[in-house]
């Protein structure tokens, strides 16, 4: 049955009146439909000793039939009330089971009757994947046996899945802790049916509060029941065998972590009062230390409501924040405190400070290290080494340090003092294996460890593998990636002795691919997956990543696509497409850096231009837009020249090959992509046409920070004001194709942003067009709106780009 949805399309083409149109949906032209209805390959996750392979089964896209159910959203989720599990979630819909050593893949038995399978994990072991099945009723847990791909239901649909993966494996690979609905259980409130009891009264207490926009905030007294009721659960100790013993009375329990021995369950618990202004990460919370009985051993942390934090990107809450089990010990929490209150206004010579503090917690937590910037993340190795790293948002720092766990309080030694958003100097991410309590430390052999790096230089992308020593801190370089037609991703050491590595390799026309790589035996490569192209349509497009500069010096780079069979010698002059995303730097020399790689397969979706390449269009995709603030300058101080400036060097390039009409270049982008689209229209004659998706066009709507923005709008009005298309809106002369989810829920991109811009647009007589699809939040996923949405794109881009 064809579906039919009204559209609100509020203006015509070629009318600059309103004008509401009831459209059924539509398909684009066959050349753009051929790859947007594509198969999509499975997904693939292996056990840690590269025995077996998990295959994961996904539909291509949603329908609107998987977005129309019903939905609560409540303190930051959006959760389905009938089957308590997020309204979000994208289902796997087969699994199956091969041996990597073969090619044979075993389909799994056992399975549901159309199955929805999410929170797919291993066991400690491998040998055993916990699974969970959403019916139309609940959440399921199942166990599938990876020997002989077996699949088995444990419970009936009572899981809470409400606040995510709902279960933990304990480490006998055969007792696992899950979130159950409370057999007394209330019904929830129908906030149609019920009606309210009194008003809905906040308060101030005259203490700043500057908080971001935050969407799906509780409302009234009747959210705070459902929110309560949707998130509290009891544990229970479930066995494979099926057999369920509870193990705490219901509470609303927000996270559960057991110590590697296995010996201690950490549990988190949020409690009240709620907040109608910050999501529930926010909200107070509890955190207690269990034995494996259930025995209360220590309160460890507890939270109060943050709804006012200091200002900043590096402003954190005071207290206990961070807390985990130490990795490479049975049971030793870690956590972080602020030595500067959280604020980073405030002078500090240290802003951190590391605790460690082992169970059963009867002695004082003792000091690990000291920090002067703020706690970014610590890898554990054993008792003697230690890597943690801290950052400082301003000035983009990042440092890197060894530590000696067994000597706290000691200074720790620098290894890497960076600019974070320098990817030429990134010296890659310490590899990592399981240790006998099946958590992940550092891989060491010997005095080594080993780095593996992405690899980004001026020349392209050559991923490595260092060796590194921690008593000389010197590093030896153990393999580099040498392909110049080809992409190649060094995923996981699996074997140092041997030189046995996991890559996945890919090239434009070559869908990526599995194989593993010995570094020891001339680089030999063993496949392990072949999956094919199905985009074979746009394997003959001709495909480079190009570099120029920005008037002011600043190098760029795009990727370029030209249709199939396009003579660049005669060179006729086609229409452009550009596709961007700003992205703010604190120095130029990061902001001219590149990680395109013109080897990376081409994969055409909603979210680029891609697709037009079939059309006779050239395609300039992720155009490099840096904004730059440095030193006391901030990059949104000249947002709108750097925009402008950057598009002209962008058009140029391309013309200057001699491949395009200038007078025909179209621009786009997405969230803070159509923000920047709409300014370049506003602010400047370089574009024919536009098409702005999911975007903020009113920066007083975001009046506490948006993007990188720290500053509030009363301390930069003018800031605020410049940048928003909506304040600007009389300037807008250019056609603009408008389209937003119409249940966006992401920060600040409100669909009234939208709606509001469209009104301004078109009181003031702009040409415009808005399209609001149904039921879709801030990425769009049901193929009915995408297949549209392209239509839409291609109808608006032949009548005022093409023709």
């Amino acid at each position: 049955m064809k579906l039919k949805v009204t559209l609100l399309l509020l203006l015509n083409f070629g009318f600059f009146g309103f004008a509401q149109e009831n459209l059924t949906y539509q398909k684009p032209s066959k050349s753009i439909l051929d790859l947007a209805d594509y198969e999509r390959a499975p997904s693939v996750s292996m056990d840690t000793k590269k025995e077996y392979m998990l295959l994961s089964y996904r539909n291509t896209y949603k329908t609107l039939d998987d977005l129309n159910q019903e939905e609560l959203r409540l303190a930051g989720l959006r959760i389905n009330p009938v089957t308590n599990i997020s309204s979000t979630v994208t289902y796997i819909n087969n699994l199956k089971v091969r041996k990597i050593s073969s090619t044979d893949e075993i389909q799994v038995t056992g399975l549901p009757d159309n199955p929805k399978i999410s929170n797919v994990l291993w066991s400690p072991n491998d040998k055993k994947i916990l699974f969970s099945h959403t019916t139309k009723s609940g959440v399921e847990l199942w166990v599938l046996d990876v020997a002989t791909a077996k699949a088995t239901r444990l419970t009936e649909a009572t899981v809470n899945a409400n606040l995510g993966n709902p279960f933990s494996w304990f480490l006998d690979n055969e007792t696992i802790l899950v979130k159950m609905l409370p057999k007394n259980r209330q019904p929830l409130l129908d906030s149609k049916k019920d009606l309210p009891t009194g008003p809905i009264v906040s308060n101030t207490s005259g203490e700043k509060s500057q908080n971001r926009t935050y969407p799906d905030m509780l409302k009234n007294k009747n959210d705070e029941i459902n929110f309560e009721n949707s998130v509290t659960s009891e544990l229970y100790k479930v066995n494979l065998n099926g057999t369920a013993t509870l193990f705490k009375e219901a509470s609303m329990f927000a996270g559960e972590r057991i110590s590697p021995d296995g010996n201690y369950i950490m549990l988190t618990t949020i409690q009240k009062p709620f907040s109608y202004v910050v999501p529930l990460n926010r909200f107070p919370s509890k955190t207690i230390v269990y034995d494996i009985r259930g025995k209360e051993i220590k309160t460890v942390n507890e939270v109060p409501l943050n709804e006012i934090i200091p200002k900043g990107f590096m402003a954190v809450r005071k207290g206990k924040r961070e807390m985990s089990w130490r990795n490479d010990k049975p049971a030793t929490l870690a956590y972080v405190t602020a030595l500067d209150e959280g604020n980073p206004a405030n002078k500090a010579d240290f802003r951190d400070e590391v605790f460690l503090w082992d169970a059963p917690f009867t002695n004082d937590p003792i000091t690990l290290v000291k920090l002067p910037q703020r706690f970014s993340g610590i890898t554990w190795g054993n008792d003697n080494i230690a890597i943690v790293s801290d950052e400082w948002y301003d000035t983009r720092n990042v440092k890197t340090y060894l530590i000696n766990p067994s000597t706290p309080g000691q200074e720790p030694k620098l290894i890497t003092d960076r600019n974070s958003q320098d990817v030429y100097s990134d010296p890659g991410t310490f590899e990592t294996r399981k240790n006998e309590y099946n958590k992940y430390v550092l891989a060491l052999e010997k005095d080594n460890a080993y780095r593996i790096g992405e690899g980004y230089t001026k020349e392209g992308q050559f991923p490595f593998i260092d060796e590194f020593n921690f008593k000389t801190l010197k590093n030896k370089r153990l393999y580099t990636s040498s392909y110049k037609d080809k992409k190649e991703d060094l995923i996981e050491i699996e074997d140092f002795k041997t030189g046995k590595v996991l890559v996945q390799i890919q090239s434009k026309n070559d869908y990526p691919n599995y194989y593993f790589r010995n570094i020891k035996k001339q680089n030999s490569l063993t496949p392990i997956t072949a999956f094919k192209n199905p985009f074979e349509s746009i394997k003959n497009v001709s495909k480079e990543v190009i570099k120029y500069k920005r008037k002011d010096g600043v190098e760029l780079s795009g990727t370029l696509y030209l249709p199939a069979g396009y003579d660049k010698a005669k060179k006729e002059k086609l229409p452009l497409l550009i596709w961007a995303y700003p992205a703010e730097y604190k120095d130029k020399n990061s902001a001219g850096q590149s990680t395109q790689n013109p080897n990376e397969f081409t994969f055409p979706y909603y979210g680029s231009f891609v697709y037009w390449v079939t059309k006779g269009y050239v395609v300039l995709d992720d155009a490099a837009f840096p904004i730059i603030g440095e030193g006391t300058t901030e990059p949104n101080d000249n947002f709108i020249s750097q925009l402008v400036d950057n598009a002209e060097a962008a058009i140029n390039a391309v013309d200057a090959l001699g491949y395009i009409n200038r007078k025909k270049v179209a621009i786009g982008g997405h969230s803070y992509g159509a923000f920047m689209t709409a300014n370049l229209l506003t602010h400047s004659n370089l574009f024919a046409c536009g098409i702005a998706r999911s975007g903020a066009y009113n920066r007083t709507l975001t009046p506490f920070g948006f993007q990188s923005e720290q500053r509030n709008y009363w301390e930069a009005p003018e800031v605020y004001n410049t940048m928003s298309p909506f304040m600007n809106a009389d300037k807008m002369k250019t056609p603009l194709l408008l389209v937003h989810g119409e249940a966006d829920n992401n920060p600040g991109t409100f669909t009234l942003q939208t709606e509001r811009y469209f009104q301004a647009l078109k009181g003031l007589g702009a040409p415009a067009r808005m399209v609001i699809l149904p039921k879709e939040a801030h990425g769009y996923v049901a193929k009915e709106n995408i297949l549209h949405l392209l239509w839409e794109q291609d109808q608006f881009l032949e009548k005022y780009l093409k023709n």
